[in-house]
């Protein structure tokens, strides 16, 4: 991709994946300015040089183009149109990058809404953890106009390793996403049933990774969970929740185009199970905790397991 003009990007939201995202733009050589309702968030981002505002409003003044990383649909409502939201401010924003997993049906209301006050939008949810935004090799899965893609060049060289284009209207790229998660749920799920299965028959948890890593009913899912479990560390890479609101989009989809999707669906249960027992905000790898709870596993242990619910 060709970017020849300098753009100022403005990124809002700070967690974990917004904020490898804005440190690997900064990196690249844009000019980047954060956003986030945390002022522990923003914090982190000016103690790495960054710059922050205190709003999307403030930020739309500044940036030619803004990146939203939020958690979900109702986050992207209230940070493009709440009363301080990206689109009361009178600035220059020219480009929406919305990257946050959501309903296809609402990245679709999204974009004509968008359209229709002049600011195009990119629909582009990404994949690939905290660890690629921050080496700026997310993956993105992408769809908008001609000019959206061509304007958001420099903004996507820098965040990501690979851009899928998708198509030429928003809604595709969600679409895709959708896919992506109905596969990374059910693939956790039963990465946490298998070691909750092998753990009860006795097997040494260390011992029957090192197997299904080399054997044919390995996953990637498999291979990058499971060693939180074996450490004993639900520190949240992505949470459990996240995938209760991601499989409940799934759900939501289905039923909308009258589609079964029963493996998601039993995915999903398992989560909400998660969820429910207190183990929301952990790594989504605590999913394997509803096993514990059910039939008293030993899982291997950590210090922040101490003041986990029991």
């Amino acid at each position: 991709m060709s970017h020849p003009q300098p753009v100022t990007v403005g990124v809002i939201g700070l967690g974990a994946m917004g904020l490898g995202t804005a440190l690997a733009m900064r990196e690249a050589g844009l000019s980047v300015i954060g956003c986030d309702v945390s002022a522990a968030a923003r914090e982190a981002f000016v103690t790495a040089g960054g710059r922050c505002v205190d709003s999307p409003r403030e930020l739309g003044e500044h940036c030619d183009v803004v990146v939203v990383v939020v958690v979900n649909a109702e986050q992207v409502e209230s940070v493009l149109f709440g009363e301080a939201g990206l689109m009361v401010a009178p600035g220059r924003t020219g480009l929406v990058i919305q990257c946050a997993t959501v309903a296809p049906s609402y990245a679709e209301s999204l974009s004509a809404r968008l359209d229709a006050a002049g600011l195009p939008l990119l629909d582009a949810p990404i994949s690939g953890g905290a660890a690629k935004s921050r080496q700026g090799r997310l993956s993105v899965m992408a769809s908008g106009s001609a000019g959206a893609f061509e304007r958001a060049a420099p903004v996507l060289d820098a965040m990501a390793e690979t851009v899928h284009r998708l198509g030429d209207t928003a809604g595709m790229g969600s679409r895709v996403k959708l896919v992506n998660q109905l596969l990374a749920g059910v693939h956790i799920a039963a990465a946490a049933e298998a070691m909750a299965l092998g753990i009860r028959m006795g097997i040494d948890p260390e011992a029957l990774y090192g197997v299904i890593t080399r054997s044919a009913g390995n996953s990637w899912m498999f291979e990058n969970r499971v060693p939180h479990i074996l450490e004993g560390d639900y520190t949240p890479l992505s949470a459990v929740d996240i995938f209760v609101k991601d499989l409940n989009l799934v759900h939501q989809t289905g039923r909308e185009l009258t589609f079964p999707t029963p493996l998601a669906a039993s995915a999903l249960q398992q989560f909400t199970a998660a969820s429910g027992a207190g183990y929301g905000r952990e790594d989504d790898a605590a999913v394997i905790k509803v096993y514990q709870r059910l039939a008293g596993l030993a899982l291997p242990t950590a210090a922040n397991d101490a003041e986990a619910p029991s």
